[in-house]
């Protein structure tokens, strides 16, 4: 079995692309058309954001590798946000794509800020 890396080369030597899809989903950034369908509470958002990923996925699995969600981004939704960051990693590599998860904290400034006012606030 080939490893993480063989398979994102292999990945992109087949879709001719060297670029990887971040989502990084942000409620208020969400088409109305998904946003409707759902309640406006941590549990419908989610499912919201879980249809759009897929969404999005459907669009770009065979021109684009890879997908990189942003795990803070689905984590401030607690459980529910945490099953959403799971399916979309399931339902990106149930297409073929690689999923290089970003999981680290603080570096950036939409997810810094964030860190930031849970720990002074």
């Amino acid at each position: 079995m080939k490893n993480a890396i063989d398979r994102l080369i292999d990945k992109i030597r087949k879709t001719n692309n060297p670029s990887i899809m971040g989502l990084d989903p942000r409620y208020e950034l969400l088409p109305e058309c998904v946003l409707k369908k759902y309640p406006n509470t941590i549990e419908g958002v989610s499912k919201a954001i879980l249809e759009y990923n897929k969404n999005i996925i459907d669009e770009i699995y065979d021109i684009i590798p890879a997908i990189k969600p942003q795990i803070a981004f689905y984590e401030m939704f607690g459980v529910y946000g945490t099953k959403t960051f799971e399916e979309t990693c399931k339902y990106a590599k149930s297409k073929g794509m690689i999923v290089v998860a970003d999981i680290k904290r603080g570096d950036i400034g939409s997810t810094a800020m964030r860190l930031f006012k849970c720990i002074f606030r």
